[in-house]
């Protein structure tokens, strides 16, 4: 279990996040289409996973929007935006924010995403939806970054992202 905090109230998830050279995990998630997708449906690619509790929040919202310029930045990556949010709901609030580039993924349908990952908080007022957590999977379905953002009310350190990034070969 990984040891996140909330405005400073200690959190809980259920377990540890894949290891760094580990094979990702497959998942299913479901999109704003509500079609099903799997991981292994972009093997070949390397994807930037943006894993939060709820665009409904202040920090999430401009986590959205910072990886969107990332992707508009750096095309050759997939930016996954992933959370417990419907799918209607992602879809809207990716329109009204005018986000292109990264494409959101709902668990609605498969919360065993943030258990295969350890990443669903156990326990306080967000219990059953996932930690702010960024991975990136390399074109082989290999974690080659990870990031347990400690406090889920701050964003994600993106310099590390971009740096990881550019360390992952292409």
């Amino acid at each position: 279990m990984a040891a996140v905090t909330l405005r400073g109230k200690p959190l809980q998830t259920s377990g540890t996040l894949p290891a760094v050279g580990a094979h990702a995990p497959d998942f299913t998630l479901t999109n704003v289409e509500l079609n099903e997708i799997s991981l292994r449906e972009f093997h070949g690619q390397k994807l930037v996973l943006n894993i939060f509790p709820s665009l409904d929040t202040p920090t999430c919202n401009l986590a959205m929007k910072h990886f969107n310029k990332l992707a508009m930045q750096m095309p050759e990556v997939l930016v996954f935006c992933i959370s417990a949010d419907l799918p209607f709901a992602q879809k809207r609030f990716c329109v009204a924010e005018n986000l292109s580039k990264v494409i959101p993924f709902s668990t609605f349908r498969h919360p065993e995403f943030g258990q295969h990952y350890g990443l669903t908080l156990t326990n306080g007022p967000l219990a059953g939806l996932l930690s702010r957590v960024v991975l990136i999977i390399d074109e082989n379905g290999k974690v080659a970054y990870t990031q347990q953002v400690s406090e889920i009310s701050e964003e994600p350190d993106y310099n590390a992202v971009i740096a990881a990034l550019q360390k992952t070969p292409a």
